[in-house]
């Protein structure tokens, strides 16, 4: 309990640094998808977190108006922007996730959450006892290159992070998201 006391105020505060370092990013990037398609310049999804609660995930619109609402996995590349496909190579529009963050949301790092229309998924995770914490902005299974398309899969990896869940891990996770390096140790420790 202590810990959480302590961490919660500075992720929050490394959340809102982040945000305000960023947000000159974000305005360019926001312009771009603006100019390219049009407006909504942000995405707006429910998602399934903690406790099986749905809440709205927020992130940087990299798909066009006409996308349906489905796992990216299941998407042509036709409904990707232009834009998009770099918005999404650098991760670029996942930091509005930090608003959920300091909402409460997610955290910075655990399982990705799912979409409510992803039954299978869904019911994987559940015998997993993966809705006992919250989703992540990134994840042990997003680093590793797993994604919604091999549910079960996607499930043990969120049990394996769930079962060595520390400070430690989250780092890497979170280097993992933007280096190679990290991924690599974290297959050989976590025996992936």
């Amino acid at each position: 309990m202590t810990d959480k006391i302590i961490i919660k105020p500075i992720r929050n505060i490394i959340c809102l640094i982040g945000l305000i370092f960023i947000s000159p990013l974000l305005v360019l990037i926001g312009l771009l998808v603006y100019v390219e398609d049009g407006s909504p310049i942000f995405f707006i999804q429910e998602r399934i977190g903690r406790n099986k609660e749905v809440f709205r995930i927020i992130k940087i619109r990299t798909l066009k108006n006409n996308a349906p609402n489905t796992g990216t996995h299941k998407l042509k590349k036709a409904h990707i922007l232009g834009n998009g496909k770099w918005i999404r190579k650098f991760k670029l529009d996942e930091f509005p996730q930090l608003i959920n963050v300091l909402k409460g949301d997610i955290n910075l790092v655990g399982p990705r959450p799912g979409l409510i229309s992803q039954d299978e998924l869904y019911n994987e995770r559940l015998k997993k006892n993966i809705y006992t914490i919250k989703p992540g902005i990134t994840g042990l299974a997003q680093i590793l290159g797993y994604d919604m398309s091999n549910p079960k899969k996607l499930a043990e990896i969120d049990e394996i992070y769930i079962n060595n869940k520390n400070i430690y891990l989250n780092i890497l996770v979170i280097l993992g998201t933007f280096f190679n390096a990290p991924r690599i140790q974290l297959k050989s420790k976590l025996k992936i």
